[in-house]
């Protein structure tokens, strides 16, 4: 009797991609869903990933061994220029890389006030560095190294010309919107309670709409049904659209919202504090290019 001995491997490879992007939720008129545990803001666009694989520049070990040395006339020394250093980005005394826009900066900054002393002459020093780097730190601008370049000039830019007076608030607690400039700050019984500061609005295909609205619903961490996306101190005010914690880079023009109003932490935490439902809320403008 033969005896058969069957042995049989089975190997099983699963993938799982996630994939996430940030936007607005429904209007509460249209209902709520969502369910499970709560996920941290933001955790869909964590992308991260490495290869294994060398790169161009990466050695590669030799698949034969390398042949003997041989013996030879030692070659007649050759005169040689030593390369030249490379220029360094900024002055060493100052601790900042000077950038293109380093004149334009330091006026809006010191208009702006509240950063330190500057002296508008385009010429970083010691007291123009600290003060960038306070800026960038505030607005969230990366990295915060105190240069003067394009994403600082135009942050600086659109907060030191936004006009607090085109937003008609009136009596009460009012949250405006300059559409425009991507710029919203808040006004109590007529005067400018919080200092304008950055935001993003809904990107082309999605625009968010100039008029005045009401705060009708809030809640502190609210799903997004149709982009599955965890919107952290939601304040809905018209059709899905809110504020909320944005979820991405702010300050990366080429994507926006689905038409919310997006905010940095801190912000989103002190609207979040000011707001109530009945808050109005105004928006003036038109985002460009939507």
């Amino acid at each position: 009797m033969k005896h058969v001995r069957i042995t049989t491997r089975l190997v099983a490879l699963a993938v799982v991609t996630v994939v996430g992007a940030g936007a607005c939720t429904f209007d509460p008129q249209a209902g709520r869903g969502g369910g499970g545990e709560p996920v941290p803001a933001g955790a869909a666009e964590q992308v991260t990933g490495a290869s294994d694989a060398p790169g161009p520049d990466q050695p590669v070990q030799p698949t034969t061994a390398p042949p003997k040395p041989t013996r030879s006339a030692a070659p007649e020394p050759t005169k040689s220029t030593p390369p030249k250093p490379k220029p360094t980005r900024s002055p060493s005394h100052t601790g900042c890389p000077q950038g293109e826009h380093q004149r334009a900066v330091e006026t809006y900054l010191a208009q702006l006030g509240g950063f330190g002393t500057l002296t508008a002459d385009g010429r970083q020093s010691a007291a123009d560095c600290a003060a960038i780097k306070k800026f960038q730190k505030r607005y969230d601008i990366r990295p915060a190294e105190g240069r003067a370049g394009p994403t600082t000039y135009d942050v600086a830019k659109r907060l030191a010309t936004t006009d607090t007076s085109r937003c008609k608030a009136g009596s009460g607690t009012t949250f405006c919107i300059d559409l425009t400039r991507q710029t919203t700050w808040v006004m109590r019984n007529g005067k400018v309670l919080v200092k304008p500061t950055v935001t993003r609005t809904g990107m082309p295909g999605y625009r968010t709409p100039a008029g005045t609205f009401t705060i009708n619903y809030r809640n502190i961490k609210e799903w997004s049904n149709p982009y599955e996306v965890w919107l952290p101190y939601w304040q809905h005010f018209t059709q899905g659209m809110g504020f909320h914690e944005t979820t991405t880079y702010l300050h990366n023009k080429s994507i926006g919202s689905h038409g919310c109003v997006n905010l940095l932490h801190a912000d989103a935490v002190r609207y979040w504090e000011l707001g109530k439902v009945g808050s109005k809320v105004v928006l003036v403008g038109r985002r460009p290019g939507t």
